[in-house]
């Protein structure tokens, strides 16, 4: 197997939950080898939900745990304090996601963590960054989804706000940390020195926002929650309801791709109506253009409209659940992991790192570390020269 590029990267992951793990998550999907240092009690995630048969292995654990190694340490020991010093001497990467302050406290701030090994690349992860107003406000996914405006943004106008449905703040903040990371290790290889990343969930938000943020820092007008219509505001780029009452979501914003739609849908007539023939003619009437659309889009149902006009390379997709959805992936987008004693039903599947790359291609078969799993392999690492 080709060596992936991080092989060789040792990453001390001192943070729990999802933000933090999913950082080092893409790192050791990219061959670098993460260290988790849990507390006696583990990873809250270990059995996070409402089912209790996981025994330290819930999914949401799974998610962001694959092929790590576990050590379990109370920081507050002194002998567990100096083995947590020892893992950090050793590698190249800290990464923690305690409350702003805590790790200070803890004796492992960035500052004495540089004495053990002065080219660190230390990372911490938090919900406001670590100084500033609001950095001991307490904040988790949805709260800063509410913060951040996202919320705000989701639903249609005079809708309540709306969350997105899966902890998104946690797992761009983690992708951000992740790829900060990398840029500073690039940069170690050219400066040979270290660095200090501070990345906190609001701001790695607002950058994952930036075509929505934008517009409003140039123009000083916030952009009008459209609901399912997109972001160009065109009735062709909205979702219809089909024949079996499912939906598709259209995708067309630009004008040769409304003139295909328009004699792909036998409506030729539409090039020449006033009402449609311009994309700001098409704003200007979106009612009328969006009512003669979804009746429609009624005549049949969301397969035979996604199979049609995708191959006459109209923009659009069947609205599509999670089961559905993993179904679409490349030969590579999922991984199977070698790991037993889950309940019955449940398999060891998880998404891979999201691209492919030749060589170095990410990914791992190895399970997520049950707690303390590898703590005399990782005391016998600490003693070894290697």
């Amino acid at each position: 197997m080709t060596q992936q590029p991080l092989a060789g990267i040792t990453v001390a992951d001192f943070s729990h939950v999802m933000a933090g793990p999913f950082a080092s998550h893409i790192l050791r999907l990219m061959g670098a080898e993460v260290i988790k240092i849990e507390s006696p009690r583990g990873d809250q995630f270990r059995n996070y939900g409402s089912n209790r048969e996981y025994d330290g292995m819930s999914p949401a654990f799974i998610a962001a745990n694959v092929g790590k190694k576990s050590i379990a340490l109370d920081l507050k020991d002194e002998t567990d304090h100096q083995i947590a010093r020892r893992i950090i001497a050793r590698s190249d990467v800290m990464l923690e996601n305690f409350r702003p302050g805590v790790i200070d406290r803890l004796g492992l701030s960035y500052a004495s963590v540089r004495e053990l090994r002065d080219d660190i690349v230390f990372c911490s992860v938090s919900g406001y960054g670590q100084d500033g107003p609001y950095r001991d406000w307490p904040a988790i996914d949805n709260i800063v989804q509410a913060t951040s405006g996202m919320m705000m943004l989701s639903g249609a106008e005079g809708d309540p706000p709306v969350r997105v449905g899966f902890p998104i703040v946690d797992t761009l903040t983690g992708q951000t940390a992740a790829v900060a990371i990398l840029g500073a290790l690039l940069q170690r290889e050219r400066t040979g020195k270290g660095a200090y990343i501070d990345v906190s969930m609001i701001d790695a938000s607002l950058s994952f926002m930036t075509s929505a943020l934008t517009p409003y820092l140039v123009t000083g007008s916030a952009l009008k929650r459209m609901g399912n219509t997109g972001y160009s505001e065109l009735p062709t780029a909205a979702l219809f309801e089909t024949r079996d009452g499912r939906h598709i979501s259209l995708g067309v914003v630009q004008e040769n791709q409304f003139v295909t739609l328009a004699k792909t849908l036998s409506r030729e007539d539409w090039l020449a109506d006033e009402r449609f023939s311009t994309a700001d003619a098409r704003r200007a009437n979106f009612d009328a253009m969006h009512e003669e659309l979804t009746t429609i889009f009624r005549t049949r149902d969301a397969d035979a409209w996604e199979m049609d006009l995708s191959a006459a390379g109209i923009p659009c997709g069947k609205v599509r659940h999670v089961n559905e959805a993993a179904e679409l992936g490349s030969s590579s987008a999922l991984l199977d992991l070698d790991l037993e004693g889950l309940p019955e039903g449940c398999r060891a599947t998880v998404p891979n790192a999201g691209f492919r790359m030749e060589p170095g291609q990410p990914g791992t078969q190895e399970a997520p570390p049950r707690l303390d799993e590898n703590r005399e392999d990782i005391l016998k690492w600490l003693d070894s020269n290697d």
